[in-house]
């Protein structure tokens, strides 16, 4: 069996943290290839080592005094080492990246050293083969990834080692410059090598035990989902809901590789598996709640809509037109109601409005400002009777008025509009009468 595991920033964050990850990774003969990030916030008033390079780099192009900040750099990786009793030189190692800045190396080669540093220190503390994941992962001039490449790489790369730590969150361009992710993008890393070697698992450990029902500063001590698809997932986090990067699914997904999220300080937590597909009913007839505040509602109003035809054609090209994406289109006979993020649409709104006037010629376009949407998600909920109902009767009990409602056609998921001021309670009232009643 392989795993491929990989730590997020607060589990090296110290040497005690990388202790842990070593024991946790012993238990195991199958974690094989470990993906580190850079070593994150060890108490509420630390630095990120990312941001802390981020702003050496800034300081060394501008021309302005790094020193504080090295020193900062300097004193993490030098606590570890020598805490942990390594051989591994940090000073020299800080010293070619200071001059490698200086000598024009670009903000993205600077912001990977985090990683780049950490997971040497990590293969010197296991015993385990250092592999950089510049040789392996390809970037295209664009900032995508070389899907077909990368995969050849690492495929290549690691085909005859056995045990490997290997940086996250950075590969390189075609030319070999250092190019990064986007930030959390180690978890991608350990999801392009899990493909790649055809992993049986993809351990994902960080600080919180899996994936919450709902956001904990929502809603106090929420429930684990134990087991959730990839499906519901990408419904849940692309409504907001965070502990993976969005593009660490699709590598893995296309193969049936499960992704179980843990807990570096609570290692025998069960945790969330993630999986494409499964037999196993959720606790709860819900999987999970996500949502976003910042919504803005532009309703086009003209009668006997329906028998016009092209009409929200013509409507969704003038968005189009504009450069702005649309969340949700829920519509009736004689209207359509057209969901944007207010921010993006608050500088071209007269456009907006003016060019749905001329495009469809409607009665009406007003504009609601300053909407919620809530999904509710969850495979339990598919042609079960009722769901909708116990939405609203759990809003309507706490004053929440109901501002849309739309369902997609798998069933999995419900999505509600509620006023940002009823954002919390919405998601306190819909967590309570789905998990806490049950």
């Amino acid at each position: 069996m392989k795993k491929v595991v990989k730590f997020g920033g607060s589990s090296v964050a110290n040497a005690g943290q990388f202790k842990k990850v070593a024991d946790i990774i012993k238990s195991d003969k199958a974690r094989r290839y470990i993906v580190v990030s850079a070593p994150g916030k060890s108490n509420p008033k630390d630095e990120k080592i990312t941001d802390l390079l981020y702003r050496l780099y800034d300081e060394i192009t501008a021309g302005k005094s790094y020193k504080k900040t090295m020193t900062a750099i300097r004193k993490k990786y030098v606590s570890i080492a020598d805490d942990l009793g390594l051989k591994f030189n940090v000073d020299y190692e800080l010293d070619k990246i200071e001059r490698d800045i200086n000598e024009g190396a670009g903000r993205d080669y600077a912001a990977s050293r985090g990683e780049y540093l950490c997971a040497h220190m990590m293969s010197e503390y296991l015993g385990y083969d250092f592999v950089d994941s510049a040789d392996m992962i390809i970037f295209n001039d664009d900032g995508s990834v070389d899907y077909d490449r990368t995969y050849e790489e690492i495929a290549r790369t690691l085909e005859n080692v056995k045990k490997a730590v290997i940086p996250g969150f950075y590969g390189s361009l075609h030319d070999g410059s250092i190019k990064t992710f986007t930030r959390g993008g180690s978890d991608v890393t350990g999801s392009l090598i899990a493909k790649a070697i055809t992993a049986d698992m993809y351990e994902n450990w960080t600080d919180v035990s899996g994936f919450m029902v709902a956001d904990p500063r929502i809603v106090k001590n929420p429930k684990v989902i134990e087991t959730v698809t990839y499906a519901e997932l990408r419904e849940l986090s692309y409504m907001g809901a965070s502990v993976l990067h969005e593009d660490a699914f699709f590598p893995v997904r296309k193969d049936g590789i499960p992704i179980h999220i843990k807990n570096t300080n609570d290692p025998d937590a069960p945790g969330t598996l993630i999986v494409e597909s499964t037999c196993k009913n959720s606790k709860y007839m819900i999987t999970g709640i996500a949502g976003k505040k910042g919504f803005c509602s532009v309703n086009v109003d003209q009668p006997m809509m329906n028998s016009i035809v092209g009409f929200c054609m013509n409507v969704l090209k003038v968005f189009a037109d504009n450069g702005l994406s649309i969340e949700h289109m829920p519509s009736g006979i004689d209207t359509m109601s057209v969901f944007v993020h207010q921010s993006e649409f608050e500088d071209k709104e007269q456009q907006i409005i003016s060019g749905i006037h001329r495009a469809v010629k409607p009665e009406t376009v007003m504009v609601d400002t300053g909407i919620s949407l809530i999904a509710v998600v969850g495979r339990g909920m598919k042609s079960v009777q009722g769901i909708a109902g116990r939405i609203f009767s759990a809003l309507a009990h706490v004053g929440v008025n109901i501002k849309m409602i739309d369902q997609g056609s798998s069933e999995l998921n419900i999505i509600i509009g509620v006023k940002d001021s009823d954002f919390e309670t919405a998601i306190r009232a819909i967590y309570e009468i789905f998990v806490d009643a049950e």
